[in-house]
């Protein structure tokens, strides 16, 4: 048992709907401190969503808004979004809790809610707030009012595209930005982490589609070519994009390589302020670029374009300079700070048969170097080119180019090893050139010292070998012969590192490549780096970008004396954002790349791709499908002046200290794709119970317009069909929710106020209206609104094509089968546990029910089944909202038992600023004028009334707000009376019960006396009473209005007076619920005294028996009568009455009697009234006539006692 001095004074309440939010309030005004934690970016949970609460049809926004602002801004309250409670270690009283953090992506310290993100965002996507009807943006909130206020960024993870590309580009994010046709940003972008996207628009091998989710539905993105369309805009100078560089650091780096390797690091090199010197053998820079891939693939002029880019920041290209032949290899290590070596390879490798010195042997390293440097180069009417990789490619469709008639590819594999690019063999193919496959060379055949032909041996496919190829092997007695007059090997190149010196120090592997750190690229020497081919061999020009990039970035660090490697290391498939289900994706057609005809194409080195239109392009753009949903385009963090985004943030753990745990995660309502029978998912017309609460919400997707989401049209009939997801053992959801049947009444209700020729129909099994003025609802919907309710579940939902209308098939209570066409279907769906339900209850500890609720005690339902964790709202089984806050306040006062004697200890006191001193200034009021959703400005004209009251005296500030009591209002407020400097608000919204507080302390955070403020309630008072004469209400609410700006003319500052209050409670009323209510306060060390009417605690307790779960009411009551007397801080009136109260809140006084007329004064300070109810009595069925017919209170107590009437035996 622990002491209470080792007790914890704080609480975390899991989960932020009202529940939880009411709980949090009622433990930090109690003197607790408050963990509140939310899995999502705000909390709200499901109340945030609906449009009204029955059965007042009360705004819901209206009611939870102001709780919002006061635990948003409550000092003792601390809000933890994105945590996932992983374990929790202790007992009641101090509980250890461990927790994970996700990233936000966006500092709340610093985010100001501006928006300026979402506004520059280009990804869209559903809106899970606004339940899909409409999208978001991947950085968002989920509604202006959220608490906390500030954006988040929606990842899943890592996009598959950027994940499989070397470099790792935001690939979806230029994507998503060509999609939005900001071309100019999406170049900024890829050049960010790639300086040759004008040559990777042309001959990346584009792993990146190969990655695309896309390809799972129907064709990948068109990557490669869309990052083409954007490059081309380099091109031009009016669109080129130059970086901007950083203040020279005065020191120098030598770059050996012209290649994109070099010219790589050379560039982000001199963009961190370094000068750069690039020695470069060959005549011209670019390395392969320039010399190995032909032009009709690349043409000259555009690679000149990228790298005129990397010179005109400062990078120097030495041409015809060879490092070891014009300058010693040392001589650049003595005069540079640092070297990066991205020679290539420039070898080309030997097939190693006879006759391959013969005259009309051309390796295609050589070949491709003599005709990309203008040499003319006819090799022969037939030639044969040996390989099957991107060199064989260009080498045998260049052949074709410079006048070889018959030319062709041997290669010792099946196409379907080979690795040039499937686009490459096709238009090979298409250019008339044959291709022998499984096919060998043995020997080159000649005379006269000149090829004449080649001897080959057939081959055929063994296991596979360590590049994962099944390995060619040769078919005995298969050889042939083939007429050739030129032979061209491509089957592999090498590094030339003669260059470099052995006294170097620099390790050089048994490939003949440099030995190199996988992560810095620093090689054995230190300052040296090394990267692209002459460290993983003949590869891909954008791994050569990626060494390239990543080298610069190790001599960024070396050269600053930093640690090359510390925190670069990353495991790029690790969550990885590729597990969405596209199984219902509709196909699109991937947009056809233009090119030149075969025919046109392969007399001339022009180039073949043609590039896609500015229309196809966003065509192609918009198939992406958005996998890691943040695209990573960096837009946001451009656009924040306050520097909130942060794109690196991880997730992170977390472990608090509370002295117990309030478990309040909500519900999800139920999937109505489980009932196919009823269209969900395939129609667009049938919606959800919450997507209609959307629909009608004045803050949702259509304004509070009623529409249908096939075509917009406002429904004449609608069908609401209860019981989806509730009482259905095929789905094994066999409890009633509850709360369906009232939720169906009312939207019937609300939509007919919104569309006045609606005509709704609610189909139903039974209507279960068991709470106060439930059934009155009902009625009322019946008589007044003209609801049709029909007693019937439809068997089936069918969609009329050419409408979209809806047929539903039911069979009435006559038996006879109907059909009757809706336009549109709301069905009804059930609550059910949270997905999370079951982990959270094994993290935390506790068990849960056969269903997946929270399982707790009948007879305390905020009890779980582990001492110091509570339950409160629809997690422990489905109920409505005032059910919900009734819990959530039970659940806070047993914790609040817990921890009485810690209230308190790790609070904090609120400091409010300094009060304005308004001596000698007149009345300058300001108004604000609430739409309160569509409550109020759906038959108000609110801004007429805005109007209006700057026309009154003293005003000389007016507004309007969507929500008045939203706390982003509520900041804005506070920023115009300080502004304006206001000596009197004035508001004028919905009722002065629930906000007049709210607004008061709004005054008071802003330096204004909370007495200066006055409302106006044209909500209660104006647009509900005259909901159907908008005119007049528009005219009475400015009347309103501008009494109350009169009457706040005359206001004074007031100062609150200090009284001290009495901490003992009344409680009127020993039943159960007074003997609960007595036993808690006393937990929580307060004084209380029960007065009872009856010669005995229990009240209607002591007439039920048994519960349905079995629960012995009557030895419980036992067992509290006896806690109520042994426990000093409890006294006790039995047979006892009020004769009179007197006194205020704080400090009461009054006078009890006893039957026997002795009168005792009780001081206290509140009052709990718990009197019970009667059973009521009727003179229905005849009872009180014949002895058989009992109620069910009686019966109970015949079959407790074994009466013989009540087992059916006696007469």
């Amino acid at each position: 048992m622990l002491k209470e001095s080792d007790k914890v004074g704080a609480v975390m309440v899991v989960g932020s709907g009202i529940a939880g939010i009411q709980a949090s309030l009622d433990l930090a005004n109690s003197g607790m401190k408050v963990f509140l934690v939310e899995r999502g970016i705000s909390i709200g949970g499901v109340m945030a969503q609906l449009d009204k609460t029955f059965p007042t049809n009360d705004c819901s926004a209206c009611i939870l808004s102001p709780k919002l602002v006061e635990v948003g801004r409550h000092p003792n309250v601390e809000i933890m979004t994105g945590r996932t409670v992983e374990a929790v270690e202790g007992e009641a009283g101090r509980f250890r809790v461990r927790m994970t953090k996700a990233p936000r992506f966006v500092n709340l310290d610093k985010c100001t809610g501006c928006g300026d993100c979402a506004n520059v965002c280009p990804v869209s996507v559903p809106s899970d707030f606004n339940e899909s009807l409409n999208t978001r943006k991947a950085v968002y909130r989920h509604f202006p009012q959220a608490i906390p206020s500030g954006f988040a960024i929606d990842k899943l993870g890592t996009s598959p595209c950027k994940a499989a590309c070397p470099t790792h580009i935001s690939v979806q994010g230029y994507v998503a930005l060509i999609a939005a046709g900001k071309f100019k940003e999406a170049l900024k972008l890829i050049k960010r982490d790639n300086p040759f996207p004008i040559v990777c628009g042309r001959v990346c091998n584009h792993p990146c589609e190969e990655a695309c989710k896309r390809g799972e539905v129907d064709e990948p993105i068109d990557i490669m070519h869309l990052k083409r369309f954007v490059a081309d805009l380099d091109l031009k100078d009016e669109t080129r994009f130059v970086p901007a560089v950083k203040e020279k650091k005065g020191k120098k780096v030598a770059v050996i390589g012209a290649g994109p390797a070099g010219l790589t690091a050379a560039y982000y090199l001199a963009i961190e302020g370094y000068d750069i010197d690039v020695f470069e053998s060959l005549p011209v820079a670019g390395g392969w670029l320039a010399v190995g891939i032909p032009e009709y693939r690349l043409p000259k002029d555009v690679l000149r374009a990228e790298i005129k880019v990397i010179e005109e920041i400062g990078v120097k290209i030495h041409l015809n300079t060879a490092i070891g032949k014009d300058i010693p290899f040392e001589k650049l290590r003595q005069d540079y700070a640092a070297v990066f070596i991205g020679c290539g390879t420039v070898l080309s490798s030997r097939l190693d048969v006879p006759g391959e010195d013969l005259a009309g042997v051309v390796h295609g390293v050589d070949y491709l170097r003599r005709i990309n440097l203008g040499e003319k180069v006819f090799l022969g009417e037939k030639v044969a080119v040996i390989g099957g990789g991107n060199v064989a490619m260009d080498a045998v469709r260049t052949a074709v180019r410079t006048g070889s008639k018959d030319v062709f590819i041997l290669y010792r594999r099946s196409r379907a090893e080979m690795p040039a690019s499937a686009e490459e063999i096709e238009e090979a193919i298409e250019e008339g050139i044959k291709m022998e496959f499984l096919v060998a060379p043995v020997r080159i055949l000649g005379e006269g010292g000149k090829v004449t032909g080649i001897e080959c041996l057939r081959m055929e496919l063994g296991e596979p070998d360590a590049s994962g190829r099944r390995r060619p092997v040769p078919v005995k007695g298969s050889e042939f012969t083939i007429p050739l007059d030129a032979v061209v090997p491509a089957i592999g190149q090498a590094a030339d590192l003669a260059f470099v010196p052995q006294s170097s120090g620099i390790a050089v592997n048994k490939w003949n490549t440099f030995d190199v750190d996988p992560v810095t690229f620093a090689t054995s020497a230190p300052g040296v780096f090394a990267g692209g081919d002459n460290v993983t061999g003949p590869a891909t020009v954008v791994k050569a970008v990626y060494a390239g990039k990543e080298a610069a970035v190790s001599i960024d660090r070396f050269l600053k004396g930093e640690d090359v490697a510390a925190g670069r290391a990353k495991d790029w498939k690790k969550d990885l954002a590729d597990k969405a289900d596209v199984s219902m994706l509709a196909k699109v057609p991937r947009v056809k790349y233009p090119l030149l005809g075969s025919e046109e194409r392969k007399n001339h080195f022009r180039e073949v791709g043609l590039g896609l239109s500015e229309e196809e392009a966003l065509r192609e753009a918009n198939r992406c499908l958005s996998c890691g949903i943040c695209s990573e385009c960096y837009q946001c963090v451009e656009a924040c002046l306050a520097g909130a985004i942060d794109h690196e943030m991880t997730l992170a753990g977390e472990t608090i200290e509370v002295g117990a745990i309030i478990a309040a995660p909500g519900f999800e309502v139920f999937d109505p794709r489980l009932r196919g029978e009823y269209g969900y998912g395939f129609y667009q017309n049938v919606v959800t119970s919450i997507q209609f609460e959307r629909i009608l919400s004045a803050s949702g997707p259509y304004v509070g317009h009623v529409q249908r989401i096939s075509d917009g049209k406002e429904p004449k009939k609608i069908a609401f069909i209860q019981c989806v997801g509730s009482r259905d053992t095929s789905c094994d959801n066999s409890w009633c929710s509850s709360v369906c049947c009232m939720y169906a009444t009312k939207e019937a209700i609300i939509a007919k106020e919104h569309a006045k020729s609606l005509e709704p129909t609610i189909f139903y099994m039974d209507i279960r209206a068991h709470g106060k003025d439930f059934d009155r609802f009902v009625n009322r919907a019946k008589e007044e609104y003209g609801v049709r309710y029909i007693r019937s579940m439809p068997s089936t939902v069918k969609e009329l094509q050419q409408t979209k209308n809806l047929l539903l098939k039911y069979v009435r209570e006559d038996g006879s089968l109907i059909e009757e066409e809706f336009d549109m279907v709301v069905l009804s769906v059930g609550l059910t546990p949270p997905k999370e339900a079951a982990l959270l209850a094994t993290n935390l500890g506790i068990e849960l029910e056969e269903h997946g609720f929270c399982k707790t005690l009948r007879e305390n339902p905020v009890r779980t089944s582990r001492e110091g964790v509570f339950v409160c709202g629809a997690f422990g089984g489905p109920k409505d909202i005032p059910e919900t806050v009734m819990e959530a306040s039970g659940a806070a006062a047993c914790a609040e038992g817990i921890l009485a004697s810690r209230r308190g200890t790790l609070t904090t006191a609120e400091e409010l600023p300094m009060e304005s001193d308004l001596r000698g200034v007149g009345p300058r009021t300001g108004v604000f004028v609430c739409h309160c959703g569509i409550n109020i400005g759906g038959v108000v004209d609110v801004p007429s009334v805005v109007e209006y009251a700057k026309t009154l005296p003293h005003v000389v500030y007016a507004t309007d707000n969507l929500f008045t009591c939203s706390q982003d209002t509520a900041v804005k407020m506070g920023e115009i009376i300080r502004e304006h400097r206001l000596s009197r608000v004035v508001v004028a919204s919905c009722s002065p019960r629930t906000h007049e507080g709210l607004f008061q302390e709004n005054c008071e955070k802003a330096g204004l006396n909370r007495y200066l403020f006055e409302m106006a309630n044209i909500r209660d008072q104006n647009s509900w009473v005259h909901m159907h004469e908008p005119e007049a209400a528009t005219e009475k609410a400015k009347d309103l209005v501008r009494m109350a700006i009169a009457k706040a003319e005359f206001l004074k500052p007031l100062k609150p007076g200090q009284l001290t209050v009495n901490h003992a409670t009344l409680i009127i009323g020993g039943g159960l619920a007074g003997i609960t209510a007595a036993l808690s306060l006393a937990d929580q060390g307060y004084e209380s005294t029960i007065v009872e009417k009856e010669a005995q605690l229990g009240g209607n307790y002591r007439r039920l028996r048994y519960t349905l779960e079995g629960v012995d009411t009557q030895r419980h009551l036992a067992d509290l009568l006896d806690q109520i007397e042994k426990n000093p801080l409890i006294h006790v009136f039995e047979a006892a009455s009020i004769r009179k109260i007197e006194g205020f809140i704080g400090n009461y006084k009054t006078t009890v009697a006893t039957r026997a007329g002795e009168e005792t004064l009780v001081e206290h300070g509140v009052v709990i009234v718990a009197a019970g109810a009667y059973e009521l009595e009727t003179k229905e069925y005849l009872y009180g006539r014949s002895a058989s017919v009992v109620t069910q209170r009686e019966l109970e107590k015949l079959i407790a006692e074994k009466d013989a009437k009540a087992l059916g035996t006696g007469s």
